[in-house]
């Protein structure tokens, strides 16, 4: 069998697409693209991501299938210095449930939640 990352794709699920479209934008700094589902069941906007680099791609998505909320998976955001992202979570709408915090030799991490009550992190090596 090849070895491969763990993580090939995430979804975070979304009541308000749009708000929590803008919530990432503003914070991540970034432009979420709308994309199709082959299924037409959802709606999703993916977040910047080249293939060809390290990690997985995912989308914030909004399904009959799936709901928001906080208890789940954390997904963490890499980020320069994530105090910077971090700064910017509660005039986007989100709340930080604990901010920037040593992790030892793997750098730094916060906590948030996001418009929709999803947990998420924010990790950076300074």
């Amino acid at each position: 069998m090849t070895k491969m990352n763990a993580v090939g794709w995430f979804d975070i699920y979304t009541d308000d697409l749009g708000r929590a479209a803008q919530f990432y934008e503003t914070v991540l700094a970034c432009k979420l693209e709308t994309i199709g589902d082959p299924t037409g069941e959802m709606q999703m906007r993916a977040f910047p991501t080249e293939m060809t680099q390290y990690g997985a791609g995912g989308a914030i998505s909004h399904s009959p299938h799936a709901r928001p909320g906080p208890g789940g998976t954390v997904v963490y955001f890499n980020c320069e210095n994530c105090a910077t992202e971090e700064a910017r979570v509660e005039a986007a709408g989100g709340t930080i449930l604990r901010p920037k915090f040593s992790i030892g030799e793997f750098g730094f991490v916060c906590l948030c939640q996001d418009t929709e009550g999803n947990i998420f992190g924010l990790s950076s090596m300074q």
